[in-house]
């Protein structure tokens, strides 16, 4: 009996083609409601469900769904419970190590943009307000030379700091905020000597760029929040390449309204696509829609990836990259 996929949204070759060569494949015409996907999930005319971040696979839909596998086009996977996935013998797989220098691509472009206030400048210049040069039109601060403090100190962030470092900046890192570890000079390797750790509480208070780096989870939740907006520098910048939730966007908004910051980039927010109330309004933001991972080049790989991870459970075989482990396996 040949296998059965179904992809909430369609993506990229080779994805796709390899899905076809395993079995059938149906992609839907748009993405699903979390109703309309449970009951696809528990029909039983699919042996994987190929999903997209948006695409909630929590314990309920999982209790009733009859599948092998989840494979996740994605690096993260907090749209995915996990622990009732294993508790439920389905396998998820994930996209790992593709889109590390796209997504710091976009942290540094995040922290050029914001620092030279590049949307602005734009803006200007195509509503035909730029009379000519000024000695002081949109005067913007400098880069080099400045302090990056790096949430998180995994591969997107030791990436960012590599260009970080190209570009003059004094790095810094916290590696597991809110708490600590300690990283040794031999686990920096290239690092040792030109990035320094300090505790999270410093590197909020002494960054003039914050740059996050964590997978969501239940500490990193609002990891960023009112309270700690007020501890950064008042011309500090917030970027965020990682997860929208890491954020509460409410309080940043209230910290760049009133100037508690001077700035922030975002390519993730908390509940996309919506944006907090405000947000889009301020012009002291760099404000992307989630295209950290978006090269030609990235997304055929993850979509490559996905597809392969689809095509192994399906198989009865243990995903190329697998988040979970069943018993036996």
């Amino acid at each position: 009996m040949a296998h059965s996929f179904l992809v909430t949204t369609a993506i990229p070759e080779p994805g796709l083609q390899l899905l076809s060569d395993a079995g059938r494949v149906t992609v839907l015409p748009e993405p699903p409601g979390y109703e309309a996907l449970a009951a696809l999930c528990a029909s039983g005319d699919f042996d994987v469900v190929l999903t997209q971040l948006r695409d909630v696979i929590d314990a309920p839909l999982l209790a009733g769904a009859r599948l092998r596998g989840v494979s996740n086009f994605a690096v993260g996977y907090n749209n995915i419970d996990v622990d009732a996935a294993t508790r439920h013998g389905i396998l998820v797989g994930n996209t790992p190590g593709v889109l590390t220098d796209a997504t710091a691509d976009i942290a540094m472009l995040l922290i050029l943009g914001t620092a030279r206030r590049v949307v602005e400048a734009d803006r200007l210049v195509r509503e035909g307000k730029f009379l000519g040069w000024e000695p002081e039109l949109l005067l913007g601060r400098d880069v080099s030379g400045a302090v990056l403090g790096l949430a998180g100190f995994g591969r997107i962030a030791r990436a960012t700091a590599r260009r970080a470092l190209g570009f003059g900046m004094e790095v810094l890192f916290a590696p597991r905020p809110p708490g600590d570890r300690p990283v040794s000079a031999e686990e920096l390797g290239e690092f040792a000597g030109r990035v320094r750790q300090v505790p999270w509480d410093e590197l909020v208070e002494r960054s003039d760029f914050l740059s996050l780096h964590v997978p969501l989870n239940d500490q990193t939740r609002h990891l960023v929040d009112a309270a700690v907006l007020e501890r950064m520098k008042p011309g500090a910048i917030l970027i965020n390449t990682a997860r929208g939730p890491v954020v509460d966007e409410a309080a940043l908004v209230d910290a760049l309204r009133n100037r508690v910051i001077a700035g922030a980039g975002l390519d993730v927010f908390e509940d996309e696509p919506k944006l907090a109330p405000g947000l889009a309004e301020l012009p002291n933001t760099v404000l992307l829609p989630h295209v950290g991972s978006a090269t030609v080049p990235v997304r055929s790989e993850m979509a490559r990836l996905s597809a392969l991870n689809a095509v192994a459970i399906a198989e009865g075989r243990i995903p190329p990259h697998p988040v979970n482990h069943l018993a036996g396996t």
